[in-house]
């Protein structure tokens, strides 16, 4: 478990301090995968460097599970010594946006990097890094250079790099905002493999919503350096609390240029099956046709989430049918919306 306990840091600038965080609170459960998401300058990666302390809080405290002092209780990081502290990292890697390998190393020797560092004996070395290369899934270039590689062959040597200290934490500062999108998917289908077969706590940093539906459980929104919403990614999806998570869940909005004045019912999804056709169904079920007027859904893990407006038929005891067959419908939230003004 990672616990943030009241973390708040400050950056002197030319024109005085800049507060990048203020008084954050946050859970992260041991093996979880979980996304932190924000606009660019909510704070989202200064927030992660915290996690490490590559920036140190100006206040609060960093607690990580089965990191304890003698007495059993949490240490936190920033009381550590420099060279306490250096250990605590070993268990805490991280990738990044841009790679960050060494050009003049090959793929092998950038993955055997931190264990010469930690000391760890050449040979077993390379052989721990010929075991990464195949569970990163490029067992063939160990002798390449990373200009050699594409994009999402540099993310993999930089993830193998990263496991190669045998973390219990693994944070993700953007590290697919640099990709395609199939690779994109190939990468954040790697990560949660990962996840799950090791067991490594995972912390994504992203501003795309798409990644934290991909592969997140849980997710914390953050907006100027405060946190704003946190819950389960099916909580956040289906039931926005904020002016902030609606923004990120449903950027577009439910769009609508002109409604008819009467009849238009406000439907919600909230994490049923999203393969099954609920207005088909009303048309075959009930012989009533309703009018789709917007939508703004979205498939989380085979979950419907999102909103739709529907124009209902205007003969009342058709309308009435429809009513009561989406209200009987499980996790669907029914609403008439009276006095729209699109």
């Amino acid at each position: 478990m990672i616990e943030l306990k009241h973390i708040s840091k400050i950056f002197p600038t030319a024109d005085g301090e800049f507060q990048a965080l203020t008084d954050v609170d946050l859970t992260i459960p041991t093996g979880d995968i979980f996304g932190i998401v924000g606009m660019s300058g909510a704070g989202k990666s200064t927030l992660v460097r915290c996690i490490n302390l590559l920036e140190r809080p100006t206040t609060g405290q960093v607690l990580i599970d089965g990191l304890l002092d003698e007495s059993g209780k949490a240490v936190d990081l920033c009381t550590l010594s420099p060279a306490q502290l250096r250990k605590a990292r070993r268990g805490i890697s991280m990738i990044f946006q841009q790679f960050n390998l060494l050009m003049q190393r090959t793929c092998l020797d950038n993955i055997c990097f931190p264990m010469e560092i930690a000391g760890v004996n050449k040979a077993k070395a390379r052989e721990r890094a010929r075991e990464l290369l195949d569970t990163v899934g490029l067992p063939d270039k160990a002798d390449a250079y990373p200009s050699q590689l594409s994009g999402g062959q540099k993310q993999r040597i930089a993830i193998a790099r990263a496991l190669a200290s045998n973390p219990k934490i693994l944070l993700c500062d953007e590290a697919t905002s640099a990709l395609d999108p199939t690779t994109t998917r190939s990468i954040l289908r790697l990560i949660q493999d990962i996840n799950r077969r090791l067991g490594i706590t995972v912390v994504v940093i992203t501003h795309e919503m798409a990644v934290v539906e991909e592969i997140c459980t849980h997710v914390a929104i953050l907006e100027h350096g405060h946190m704003v919403e946190t819950g389960s990614v099916a909580e956040v999806f289906s039931n926005p609390k904020t002016e902030a998570g609606r923004r990120l869940v449903y950027p577009e909005g439910v769009q609508i240029d002109q409604l008819p004045p009467a009849g238009v019912v406000r439907i919600a999804f909230n994490g049923g099956s999203s393969y099954e056709p609920l207005i088909a169904s009303l048309a075959i079920d009930c012989g009533v046709k309703v009018n789709i007027l917007g939508a703004d859904t979205r498939n989380v893990n085979g979950q419907a989430f999102g909103t739709m407006l529907l124009g209902l038929p205007e003969d009342q005891n058709e309308a009435a049918k429809a009513m009561n067959y989406l209200k009987a419908q499980k996790d669907v939230t029914v609403e008439e919306v009276r006095d729209y003004h699109g």
